[in-house]
């Protein structure tokens, strides 16, 4: 028999600390049930669907990270999308956001394939752990900051979990903040005054026993921030780009 599903702060805080590896954290992900406002949105969604998708089952549920744990890359989000990672049950999956997040990984070698459709598409992501700063789809896209707070431990036992992460990039300023709340958590030394979010934004967070994690920033792959040119596919390749050689421990 499973864990409990948490349903509270406290019980988000003691399902993450007892996780022993990524599956058993991701599993517990999958069940939490913390957030009254998060779960009532995505399985309101989950039942009333998209037209366009209103013969398939929706995941409806809290969408666990992707990806290898033993890379040294985590590329952190923001929430997923509702008709997205609340409908596939896998992070940046079935959207645009998607389509451009894991077309960029794949020009740069760190997953084997162009498109992220399904949980069962044949995706795999060597070169990095791909997540979300808060794991329900939220109204509006817009997570309140009790339920990132509440959200924030399953964030830090996955990194707890990435023995060998070198590299953190953050899609967009939610996520960025998320980063930093993260590495003051951890007691990771945060540069003051604090690092700025920009695209090509880099900050590099001091570890007591290990060398630091460099926090880097891209606008976040929206279809707002694409189809307006804000963020273009030569932008992203970029700080993807940047993002594979730090991880890999190569300078530019």
């Amino acid at each position: 028999m499973g864990a409990p599903a948490a349903s509270s702060a406290a019980g988000v805080r003691r399902q993450a600390r007892a996780a022993s590896d990524v599956a058993d954290l991701d599993a517990r992900v999958s069940d939490c049930r913390a957030c009254p406002r998060l779960v009532a949105w995505r399985e309101d969604v989950a039942r009333t669907r998209r037209r366009a998708y209103r013969d398939e089952t929706y995941w409806g549920r809290p969408v666990p990270g992707f990806g290898d744990p033993t890379s040294r890359l985590l590329v952190l989000g923001l929430a997923p999308a509702a008709h997205g990672g609340n409908r596939t049950g896998r992070v940046f999956t079935g959207d645009r956001s998607g389509d451009w997040i894991f077309a960029a990984l794949h020009r740069a070698g760190l997953v084997n394939q162009l498109e992220s459709r399904s949980r069962d598409d044949g995706l795999a992501a060597p070169g990095a752990r791909v997540a979300a700063a808060v794991r329900c789809a939220p109204p509006d896209n817009a997570p309140l900051p009790v339920e990132r707070d509440t959200c924030a431990p399953w964030l830090d036992r996955e990194v707890e979990l990435m023995p060998d992460l070198a590299v953190v990039l953050a899609l967009g300023g939610f996520a960025w903040q998320a980063a930093l709340g993260l590495a003051r958590r951890r007691g990771w030394v945060v540069p003051r005054p604090a690092p700025r979010f920009g695209h090509g934004a880099a900050a590099e967070l001091g570890r007591a026993s290990a060398p630091p994690v460099v926090l880097l920033g891209s606008y976040h792959v929206s279809q707002q921030n694409t189809s307006t040119g804000r963020l273009t596919t030569a932008m992203l390749d970029d700080v993807v780009g940047r993002a594979r050689d730090l991880a890999a421990g190569r300078t530019q």
